[in-house]
C-alpha cells in the first residue's frame, strides 16, 4: 500500500547559510512519498541559486518565488496553495528535521485518526545542540491561547478531515494564528513525545525577546480581537510559560 504524499512547506528569506542542511533534512527521510515546496521571499542572496541546483537534481523539490517581499505567512500560504499531498508538513529554512520525523508522526496520524499533530524538539545554537523542548501530550483552543508549545517545524495537519488551512496574512504569530483556527474544527492537537526536528535559536527573530513580546500583545488584541481584560490574562500566561521554557 502506497504511503500518502506529505507536502512540506518551506519558506525562505536571505536563507543561504542553513537551507541546504534543511533541505537535506527532508531528502533524508525514511519517509520518501514527500513533496518539498519552497516559496522564497525575494531574498537577495544566493537563497533561490541553492534551492534551484536542489531541484535539479530532485522533482520532488520545487522553487517558487513571490512577486514582492510579504513575510513568512504569505511565503508559506502560496506553497499550501501548491500543495497535492494529503498531509501539510512544516519546515523552515533554518531548521532541520531527524530522518525518522515523518515515517514516526505519519504513522502515529494514521493509526489514531489525529487529523492535527506536534512533536518535541531540540534546540541548536551553531553546532552545538541544546535543551529538548517537551511539550503537553496534547493542547486546545484555550490552552494554546496561554502559550503556543506547537513548534512550527514539527506541526503536521490532515487535509482530508481539516481541508486545507492557510495562515492569516500578519507579519508575526502566523503559525500560532494557523493553529488556533485548525483548533477550532478538531477538539484537540496530540504531540508525539520525541524530539524528532532541530530548531535553530541563533538566526532571525528567535533572538529578540522584547520583540516577540510586543508582537504576541498585538496578535491577542488585533487578529483574535481579545478584550483587553481577556487579553492581559493570556499574555501573563504566555510570559510566565516563555519564562519557563527560555530557562530551559
Amino acid at each position: 500500500m502506497e504511503k500518502p504524499l506529505v507536502s512540506v512547506i518551506m519558506p525562505a528569506y536571505n536563507a543561504e547559510k542553513y537551507i541546504a542542511q534543511s533541505i537535506d533534512s527532508v531528502v533524508k527521510q525514511s519517509y520518501q512519498n514527500w513533496e518539498l515546496l519552497i516559496t522564497d521571499d525575494r531574498s537577495n542572496d544566493n537563497t533561490q541559486e541553492i534551492v534551484k541546483q536542489y531541484s535539479n537534481q530532485d522533482s520532488r523539490i520545487k522553487l517558487f518565488v513571490n512577486k514582492e517581499n510579504g513575510g513568512a505567512g504569505v511565503a508559506r500560504n502560496n506553497s499550501i496553495k501548491q500543495a497535492k499531498g494529503r498531509f501539510i508538513a512544516f519546515l523552515d529554512a533554518d531548521d532541520q528535521w531527524l530522518p525518522e520525523k515523518l515515517i514516526k508522526q505519519i504513522a502515529i496520524m494514521q493509526k489514531n485518526n489525529y487529523a492535527f499533530t506536534f512533536t518535541a524538539y531540540q534546540k541548536v545554537e551553531g553546532n552545538e545542540k541544546k535543551a529538548i523542548i517537551t511539550p503537553p501530550k496534547y493542547t486546545t483552543y484555550r490552552k494554546l491561547l496561554g502559550g503556543n508549545v506547537i513548534g512550527c517545524l514539527t506541526a503536521i495537519y490532515d487535509t482530508e478531515v481539516l481541508g486545507k488551512k492557510y495562515m492569516p496574512l500578519i507579519r508575526k504569530r502566523q503559525d500560532m494564528g494557523l493553529w488556533l483556527n485548525i483548533l477550532k474544527d478538531v477538539e484537540r492537537a496530540y504531540c508525539l513525545n520525541e524530539a524528532l526536528a532541530l530548531y535553530r535559536v541563533d538566526s532571525g527573530m528567535t533572538q529578540d525577546k522584547l520583540e516577540i513580546l510586543k508582537w504576541q500583545w498585538l496578535f491577542y488584541r488585533k487578529e483574535m480581537k481579545l478584550s483587553v481584560m481577556m487579553t492581559s490574562y493570556y499574555f501573563a500566561i504566555y510570559c510566565y510559560n516563555a519564562l519557563l521554557k527560555y530557562l530551559k
